[in-house]
């Protein structure tokens, strides 16, 4: 089935803009991007499950590619229950990258009767801290001179050189050689990149008043909590402490990929996606 246009108006007069590829009867699949792309991070994979019977659907978050940012107010949570319903999606199998795992946690927790399964991949999770945690957010060698030179190259209003090191940090991985991926797959994370920065999209913005860090528990809904093994150094404990935390999640360490598995082996998350829709 081809690749369609799926846009979704909001009552703002906002209108998310996505794709869909449409298979009548097919398992609705919904897509959620990083904080540092947009949804064609997920085009590769839509196009390895081209033949499967699912109906699959990516949307740019507001901020993010072609949907521009939002007034105040809006929540990320709130319109993704409108592309849901715009979809005709009673229920979906929802996969999350980074901010959008958080994002899939959310609706688990606040709509599990519209979730069927989760697929997280490197997710964060809406409230997460290490207060009171017996682990701490501990930055390493390897990541903390990256996380110091954005940091001036953001000051420095030098969005190449952020762009530059933004790809080190969430593609290739902090420990991992500069340029580990190459070719197209880093000319899209560059151009998704640097759009964000241009548009100087808040992370932040659009975030929803809940705390499911502390209340993971409470998601009944299957999930299948993923991350990559070159990922932040920092951020792998909280990813397994996120896995035992859901009560009904099967954690797993994928090899040889950092933050963005979905662009540098879109075959390996298509295969996900194919066990998070046998678990729905």
């Amino acid at each position: 089935m081809p690749i369609e246009r799926f846009d979704v108006p909001r009552p703002d007069g906002s209108v998310l803009a996505g794709v869909r590829r449409r298979v009548p009867g097919g398992t609705p699949v919904v897509l959620l991007h990083s904080g540092v792309t947009d949804r064609r991070s997920w085009l590769g994979v839509i196009d390895e499950l081209e033949d499967d019977p699912l109906d699959l659907i990516a949307v740019d978050r507001r901020g993010y590619g072609e949907t521009p940012g939002g007034p105040e107010g809006f929540t990320h949570l709130e319109d993704l229950v409108a592309v849901l319903d715009a979809a005709g999606a009673e229920r979906a199998v929802v996969v999350g990258n980074s901010m959008g795992g958080a994002l899939a946690l959310d609706l688990a927790l606040t709509a599990p009767e519209r979730v069927a399964s989760v697929l997280l991949i490197g997710a964060a999770v809406t409230g997460m801290t290490d207060e009171g945690e017996p682990i701490a957010w501990t930055v390493d060698d390897a990541t903390g001179p990256i996380l110091g030179a954005l940091e001036r190259a953001e000051q420095a209003h030098d969005v190449e050189e952020a762009v530059r090191l933004e790809l080190h940090l969430w593609l290739d991985g902090p420990t991992s050689p500069e340029g580990r991926v190459g070719g197209a797959t880093r000319e899209l994370a560059a151009e998704m990149n640097r759009r964000i920065l241009t548009a100087g999209t808040q992370g932040g913005a659009g975030a929803a008043d809940l705390d499911t860090w502390h209340r993971l528990g409470e998601v009944r809904t299957p999930v299948l909590a993923t991350w990559g093994d070159l990922d932040l150094p920092p951020d792998l404990p909280f990813y397994e402490l996120t896995a035992q935390r859901l009560a009904n999640a099967e954690a797993r360490v994928l090899e040889g990929v950092a933050h963005l598995p979905s662009l540098e082996r879109p075959a390996l998350v298509a295969d996900l996606i194919r066990e998070a829709v046998d678990r729905a």
